[in-house]
């Protein structure tokens, strides 16, 4: 089943944790993180505390490391530095709080398997690889698809579905897992009016239910309709707080403007590191 990912594998061990100047509690702590592709910083020295029972927003320009951010965190691309702690905890201790939506473009979605069996592998860390899904967790499959209002396709085959359909599969999933953190990156990219409203009553329900859910976001005319905190990022974090308050023109000027002077700085500091 781990083939449905594509383009998606897991990073080698980073340095040690040390966390200690984070609150213990915070669903994600992220602390002096660079990531660079080829010596080309994508992330550099990011350092942010996301609150418990938010829905957060991350927002920033094209190139700005959104995903990547979403896929350091979850250990799926190397760091060149930093920590990052799920609870107080290394991501690899904490797989079980944490549930991932990717992109649609991160899928195969000619992987020969329906709507509810890609629900039910967010069932596989309770039951285990080599365990057949019980008739309890399939109807539990089944009521996830239900909520995001898809429940009469879950014997459709994916690749018979379209983005907005695949796209909540994909929620429904992560609803499976019942976890604590949630991270989605763009899942309103490129879907229809009608799953974009699923989407934003899901995370409400999320919300309601005390979870934390962090989506890469991309369209600033529902940021603060639909995030209760956001975080500005362009390599850096420019700011993070609650909406009303972070969302500030010149907030937006510093995060969409510069960005050339602040890759040739970072590129610069960067390479003294690694040299």
């Amino acid at each position: 089943m781990n083939q449905l990912f594509k383009r998606l594998s897991p990073a080698g061990d980073a340095a040690g944790e040390d966390l200690s100047f984070h609150p213990d509690d915070a669903p994600l702590a992220i602390h002096d993180l660079t990531v660079a592709y080829h010596r080309k910083p994508v992330l550099w020295d990011v350092d942010l505390d996301i609150p418990d029972g938010k829905l957060v927003g991350v927002v920033g320009p094209n190139g700005a490391g959104k995903s990547t951010l979403i896929k350091a965190c979850l250990d799926l691309i190397p760091r060149a530095s930093g920590e990052i702690g799920i609870y107080g905890k290394p991501y690899r201790e904490q797989r079980h709080l944490v549930a991932y939506v990717p992109q649609r473009e991160s899928v195969d979605w000619d992987f020969p398997v329906s709507a509810l069996d890609v629900v039910a592998m967010g069932a596989y860390r309770r039951l285990g690889w080599f365990r057949r899904v019980t008739k309890e967790e399939s109807e539990k499959a089944r009521d996830c698809l239900d909520q995001v209002g898809i429940g009469h396709l879950a014997d459709r085959q994916i690749s018979q579905l379209s983005g907005g359909q695949q796209q909540r599969v994909f929620l429904a999933r992560a609803l499976m897992q019942d976890a604590e953190l949630y991270l989605m990156d763009e899942p309103f990219a490129a879907v229809d009016a009608a799953t974009e409203e699923a989407i934003v009553s899901l995370l409400r329900t999320l919300s309601e239910k005390g979870k934390t859910c962090l989506v890469v976001h991309h369209d600033l005319a529902t940021v603060t309709t639909y995030f209760d905190w956001l975080v500005l990022l362009n390599m850096r974090v420019v700011a993070s707080g609650p909406s009303e308050t972070t969302f500030t023109r010149e907030n937006l000027q510093k995060t969409y403007g510069g960005k050339l002077s602040l890759l040739e700085k970072a590129a610069e500091a960067l390479k003294h590191t690694v040299d």
